[in-house]
C-alpha cells in the first residue's frame, strides 16, 4: 500500500494521501496549528492512520538529509 500518491487531476498535482484529494500538506499544516494526529483525522475521515504514521516516518527518517552540520569535526 501506498501512503501517498501524486496525480496532475488531482489537488494539481500536489502529493496527497492515496485514494484521496487530502493534500499530504494538510497534515503539517494541523500539525504547526497545534493539532493531534486524531484531530487531523477526524477531520480528514478518508485518510487512515497507517498513511499518516508512513508519512511521518518518512519525514523523520529524511530529516538528517536536510540538516546542515554544525560544531567540531
Amino acid at each position: 500500500m501506498r501512503a501517498v500518491t501524486i496525480n496532475e487531476n488531482v489537488q494539481g498535482g500536489l502529493p496527497c494521501f492515496a485514494g484521496t484529494r487530502v493534500p499530504v500538506s494538510s497534515l503539517f499544516d494541523h500539525l504547526q496549528k497545534g493539532y493531534t494526529v486524531a484531530e487531523f483525522l477526524a477531520d480528514f475521515p478518508s485518510v487512515r492512520v497507517v498513511q499518516v504514521q508512513a508519512v511521518l516516518e518518512t519525514a523523520k527518517s529524511d530529516a538528517a538529509s536536510h540538516a546542515e552540520r554544525v560544531g567540531s569535526q
